[in-house]
Parts: C-alpha cells; structure tokens; sequence
C-alpha cells in the first residue's frame, strides 16, 4: 500500500500547475551571487531541483557546463527552452541521475527545503568531487520594505509552513550529513524590475496559494496588487539573496 503524499509533496508538485506563471514572474539571482559561487574558470555545475531553470541560464551564460535536475516534468519543460545549452535530465535530489564524482559544484537555488535533507546530502556528496563545493541559494523578500512587510501579512506568509525554511537551522542539517565542511553564508541586496501584472503571477506561483482553489488564489493575488496600485511600473521589488555554501570533506 502506497502511503498519502504529506503536505510538504503536495505544495512541492503544485509547481507543476503553475510551471508558467513561475517562469514570468519569478526572479533570477544577482549576478555577483552567482560568480562567486562557482569558479572563475568554467567547470562541471549540477543545479538540483533546478525548477524553469532561473539559476541554471546564470550559470550557463557563465560558460560553465550545466546539469539541471527537476523532478517535474511541465518546469523542465520552461527550463528547456530557456536554457537549451544546459543538460536537463528528470530526476530527484534524493536519487541524482549522475555518477559519482562528476561534478565540481551543485547549487541549489531556493529548492532545498523540498528536498529529504539527510538523503540529499549523501547523494550530493557522492556526485561532487573531492573539495568540491555545495551552494544553496536563497532569495528573501526585504520586508524592511514596507508594502512588502504588507504583502506577507495579506499573504499569511509567516503563518504557513512553507515559510519555515528561513528559520531552520541550515547549518546543524548539513553537519549532520557528516560530509562537508560547517556551512558558511554570504548575503547579496537586490531589486526584481516588476509590474503588477507580474506581481499578480508571484503570488499564484507560492505553492500554497497554488494549491488553493482559483477563487481564494486570485483574492490573495488582487489583494497584494491593491498594494501597488499607485506606483509607476515597473517598480522594484526588494530581495535579500542568501548563499550558504561548503565543501565536501
């Protein structure tokens, strides 16, 4: 007897519905982020649960040789067509679709708290190379942003249990594993240019209002949008993007 998907599955596959609205209105990662987590000189990246390939057509345009890995089949669908040179196989962090020791980084960009920790991080270990490094990525609405401060209370951001993996304690996880080096973390200001039309579509692509049905998804949508309705388009909204990163020992 196969066991009822737990709640943190079902938001997880939720991104599958919405696979679209993510890749509009999602953002990217700064650009001096994702230079200083890889290697100045072009190298073997594995970007797990790598979603429509936001962080993975970063790397690429880079020069490095990229692996995107997403369990879902309609984002890999988005990844593709926006990042063809990238090799994107189907796949679960918790089982890699790679041989061991193929990789010199995997990055992990704002996916990790989907993945089994314990798991991941034996399979993460054994795809990289000695010394090789493990970056996850993070972004974090600036709430010292008023309206943004106001968006998550409309949202129910801080109520939700999605909203939990920034206060997990990334580091003890990741010394569990017994296989890297202690996590270390570098934080990166930034503003996403975004219209309301694309703030409608950030909020419908959080995976619990995914998972709502359309009338209550498109109330929270209307609701954060009423919020913005006087500022000049596009308009910036503000990011924290934390990398935390090790080596395998």
């Amino acid at each position: 007897m196969t066991s009822e998907p737990n709640e943190r599955q079902v938001r997880a596959a939720s991104f599958g519905g919405v696979a679209d609205v993510y890749e509009r209105s999602r953002p990217g990662y700064p650009a001096d982020a994702v230079r200083w987590l890889t290697a100045e000189e072009p190298c073997d990246v594995v970007d797990l649960g790598a979603g429509t390939g936001k962080l993975t057509r970063s790397l690429v345009a880079l020069g490095h040789r990229v692996t995107a890995v997403e369990p879902l089949p309609e984002m890999l669908d988005q990844l593709r067509s926006a990042a063809p040179e990238a090799t994107a196989l189907e796949g679960e962090a918790e089982a890699i679709p790679l041989p061991a020791e193929s990789a010199d980084v995997v990055t992990v960009a704002q996916a990790f708290h989907w993945f089994d920790a314990p798991a991941a991080l034996t399979e993460i270990a054994r795809v990289l190379r000695p010394g090789g490094r493990l970056a996850i990525l993070w972004n974090e609405r600036d709430e010292g942003t008023a309206w943004v401060a106001e968006m998550s209370r409309v949202i129910h951001w801080h109520e939700r249990t999605v909203s939990r993996y920034q206060h997990t304690d990334w580091a003890a996880v990741v010394a569990a594993s017994g296989a890297f080096t202690p996590l270390a973390e570098k934080a990166f200001q930034w503003d996403q240019p975004i219209t309301r039309e694309m703030l409608a579509d950030r909020v419908r692509s959080i995976s619990y209002i995914a998972a709502m049905p359309a009338i209550e998804r498109e109330r929270h949508a209307s609701e954060v949008v009423a919020l913005v309705a006087r500022r000049a388009e596009p308009f910036p909204l503000p990011y924290l993007c934390r990398v935390q990163w090790c080596q395998r020992a």
